[in-house]
């Protein structure tokens, strides 16, 4: 395959193991975790996954493998990622879903695609035609479709947070983007993932929510979240993002909610109506025209 296709899939991939996120969380939320510590021990058992690979393939693959140290200016800045970025937008997300619907909240962040394809417009000189400007449109309309079924009343606290993280997620994406110029993406991973973790059990200290799990099933939902829904997740859209640029990285990405979807209806009986198949089928048809859209 060309390095457009594969680009291509590894954001697909990373869209679909993002799209657990929900579910794992809400397992994890049943067995008593809350929000910051849950989010703390995703980015702590992601870190050990991505340095554990990073150091095996540096013993097997010798001068081969990448280098583990950043320079200065980059490793400040995939800590900012991580501590500020990722850490920010996970947190501001569920910030929405605790005071409106996780579907209201969905919709809103979901609004990224749109920062990210004038951002990278802007900043990163990548064009932005016709294509892909529909494509923008069409993915976003279905995930209104998808997550608007249900959505409880509007709250202008949670909606402001959601928003903000959709704007946060918008730039660490182009940040990322940029970094990834000279930066590996492995690398880069395993300086985020460890930056989000401390940030984020800050938060828990400082607001007097740590907890940790008591249960297999709360320790399995943790394990799941750092390996699936952190260090394959992030790798994955790292290696696409520097494939195929920011622009359409963030339109790809709009699959996640339908995978969302689709785990809740088949882990945790959550309905889909006619109304969520057919936002499901604009983001298909989102994805596939900005797949076919030359950079």
């Amino acid at each position: 395959m060309d390095r457009d296709t594969v680009g291509t899939l590894l954001v697909l991939s990373s869209a679909a193991a993002f799209g657990t996120l929900g579910v794992l969380g809400e397992v994890a939320f049943r067995e008593g975790l809350t929000v910051p510590s849950a989010l703390a021990l995703r980015f702590a058992v992601g870190t050990a996954v991505v340095w554990a690979g990073l150091l095996v393939g540096r013993a097997v693959g010798g001068d081969a493998a990448p280098d583990l140290a950043l320079p200065r200016r980059e490793t400040l800045t995939a800590v900012a990622l991580g501590a500020v970025g990722y850490a920010g937008v996970s947190y501001g997300f569920f910030v929405g879903v605790q005071r409106m619907s996780a579907g209201l909240a969905a919709v809103i962040l979901y609004t990224y695609p749109l920062f990210v394809v004038a951002l990278a417009s802007a900043f990163l000189d990548e064009s932005v035609g016709v294509r892909t400007v529909a494509a923008a449109g069409l993915s976003l309309a279905g995930v209104v479709l998808i997550s608007w079924t249900g959505a409880a009343a509007f709250d202008t606290v949670g909606a402001l947070a959601t928003l903000g993280a959709a704007a946060m997620y918008a730039a660490y994406i182009v940040v990322s983007r940029a970094t990834l110029e000279t930066a590996d993406e492995r690398v880069l991973t395993a300086y985020v993932a460890p930056a989000a973790a401390v940030s984020l059990a800050v938060v828990a200290l400082v607001t007097d929510a740590v907890t940790v799990p008591t249960t297999a099933a709360g320790w399995g939902a943790v394990v799941a979240l750092g390996v699936l829904a952190t260090a394959f997740a992030i790798f994955a859209f790292f290696a696409g993002l520097a494939r195929v640029g920011a622009g359409r990285a963030g339109v790809l990405s709009t699959a996640e909610p339908t995978v969302a979807v689709a785990l809740g209806a088949v882990v945790l009986s959550e309905p889909v109506t006619p109304t969520m198949v057919a936002g499901g089928v604009l983001v298909v048809v989102g994805v596939v025209l900005v797949q076919t859209t030359a950079e």
